[in-house]
């Protein structure tokens, strides 16, 4: 990818302001409204934020930057033949950029209730010990390749050129919605190395030793779910890359 384009930088810039809005409002439900006295809005409060983060932005960069907002979507598109994997290392940098950048705004702004102390896990994914279930690292090891796995599934079926025009974005956040009431209790739910990043690096400690998993995990679910589904349907109609699609996933 030429950065030099100026629609390649719109696509990285893309990137990068949509996982800073699936970062900062996911994580932000998680570590703001999740258990605020009363009226906190719970686990499956901070599942439906999280869809409607990836459906929001799926609606305003989509037609940019095929709206990934995730190295494990990246890299499991093109191993299912709908991204060209000269894209990738791209699209991941723009991504974690803005994760990051997401996880700091939103430590400025939870530093400031009293008693906010970001080691006690920060929207951090982890197991064990760090486990919201006190789940092992083999359950969660399994959990984030499945859930991965089934993440890319759905993305391909529902941008797949014979799918249904204009209805892909609801289909991907109602998974994500779906996949965090089944991982928040376990890991957490990671599924997005780059949504696991910004947090861990605030949290510090624990959240950094474990975030390995929370890469390693969700690339060979991503791989797979791309893989399985280029296998059920082989024509890999619509590349997933937004404006000035490329004409080959080579």
């Amino acid at each position: 990818m030429d950065l030099h384009n100026s629609q390649n930088l719109h696509k990285c810039a893309a990137e990068a302001i949509g996982t800073f809005w699936l970062t900062f409002a996911g994580c932000g439900s998680a570590v703001i409204a999740a258990a605020f006295p009363d009226v906190g809005i719970g686990l499956l409060g901070v599942s439906l934020a999280f869809g409607l983060t990836v459906l929001t932005m799926a609606y305003a960069i989509g037609h940019i930057s095929g709206c990934h907002l995730n190295p494990a979507v990246t890299v499991g598109l093109a191993a299912g033949g709908r991204f060209p994997k000269s894209d990738i290392a791209p699209y991941i940098v723009s991504q974690v950029i803005g994760a990051v950048i997401a996880a700091f705004v939103l430590y400025l702004i939870a530093s400031g209730a009293p008693g906010f102390d970001a080691a006690k896990g920060f929207a951090a994914n982890g197991y064990g010990a760090h486990s919201p279930g006190g789940y092992s690292m083999i359950s969660g090891f399994v959990t984030e390749v499945v859930l991965t796995m089934m993440f890319l599934f759905i993305i391909m079926g529902a941008t797949h050129g014979k799918a249904p025009v204009g209805f892909a974005p609801i289909a991907i956040g109602l998974g994500l919605t779906l996949i965090h009431l089944v991982g928040i209790p376990i890991t957490n739910t990671s599924v997005n190395p780059a949504r696991s990043t910004g947090p861990a690096l605030f949290a510090g400690g624990w959240a950094l030793a474990q975030l390995w998993m929370f890469w390693i995990a969700p690339l060979i679910g991503g791989v797979l779910g791309g893989i399985l589904y280029r296998w059920l349907s082989e024509e890999p109609s619509a590349q997933v890359t937004g404006i000035a699609p490329a004409a080959s996933a080579e």
